[in-house]
């Protein structure tokens, strides 16, 4: 299968991620990056490229994007280090390779081109397919499995707390009568479901009204917030002075855990009014940029993939 594969800030991302590389290359030749979601390689290829003796450790849990990947980087292949497995073990992978510290790090969360644009995975409504969602299709429950194992209470608390939906109860009386039934076994029947769950006044707007849903079960299939919310903490430690951490976002909950964890390490623990930092209580990170930077209108025209993205980033400024 042929993917257009159009990285989403990467331009913005290189450029954010160059003072890190470079003062680490100033330092030391092999300097190391964390593409901590390789997904088809378009930035790791870009960083290749800029950085000749850069080497890139890619982490991805789909085995079909890494053979992507590994396809479209061959020429740089011999600086490329690819795990399969959750962005979440870093610790354990530059273990497992001697690393000790990487100048840079960067994540692309949520699902991507690849697995949307691929019907038979199950992510899109807008494709009639098995009810799957697994990032890593090696292993795990898939959507056909919490839909019909989960009790009501628990399809009611995924919804809510994966998908803000707030027509969640009717949206579980609805699964449970569908799977008692044998209706529920494709995503395009999972569609049509919520569609008939949910008001017709409420359905008038915000999109497909089948969106939060798919939302909500691909995080709980995946494990995201979970994993992303151990991998912000290991990618931090993981960084060398003045190493930068660039993250992008789709969607509010990923963001919130993003913002929280950035604004942790970037605050001072003195308290307000001192003038000068306690021991120990400077902060040891700071915010490359105010707050967060959203895709140019130029680019969200010819990739409308970046509309939703939010991009933070930090520097490591002490050990």
């Amino acid at each position: 299968m042929s993917h257009q594969h159009i990285p989403v800030a990467l331009e913005r991302c290189i450029e954010l991620l160059t003072p890190a590389i470079e003062y680490s290359l100033s330092h030391n030749p092999s300097t190391y990056l964390i593409d901590a979601t390789l997904g088809l390689g378009g930035h790791t290829r870009a960083l290749l490229e800029k950085f000749p003796t850069l080497i890139v450790i890619g982490i991805d849990r789909d085995e079909s994007a890494i053979a992507i990947a590994r396809e479209r980087v061959l020429p740089f292949e011999d600086r490329l280090v690819i795990a399969h497995t959750t962005y979440d073990a870093i610790e354990e992978i530059m273990r497992e390779h001697g690393i000790n510290k990487v100048a840079g790090i960067l994540f692309d969360l949520g699902v991507s081109s690849m697995q949307l644009d691929d019907g038979e995975r199950g992510f899109a409504y807008s494709h009639d397919a098995p009810l799957d969602m697994r990032m890593d299709q090696s292993s795990g429950h898939t959507a056909f499995d919490v839909l019909n194992t989960y009790d009501h209470s628990a399809l009611v608390r995924i919804l809510r707390m994966y998908g803000e939906e707030k027509f969640a109860p009717r949206i579980a009386d609805f699964i449970i009568e569908a799977r008692t039934e044998g209706r529920l076994k494709t995503t395009k029947e999972l569609a049509e479901l919520v569609k008939n769950a949910i008001p017709a006044a409420a359905r008038r707007t915000g999109g497909n009204p089948a969106k939060r849903t798919f939302q909500a079960l691909r995080i709980e299939v995946n494990h995201e917030l979970a994993i992303l919310e151990r991998a912000i903490p290991a990618a931090l430690k993981a960084l060398d002075i003045h190493g930068r951490l660039v993250v992008m976002a789709y969607q509010s909950l990923e963001d919130k855990i993003v913002k929280s964890a950035l604004s942790e390490v970037t605050e001072s623990k003195t308290p307000r009014g001192l003038p000068i930092d306690l021991p120990d209580s400077a902060a040891k990170y700071a915010l490359v940029m105010r707050g967060s930077e959203a895709a140019s209108d130029a680019e969200i025209v010819t990739n409308p993939r970046a509309q939703s993205m939010r991009l933070r980033a930090v520097e490591r400024l002490t050990a």
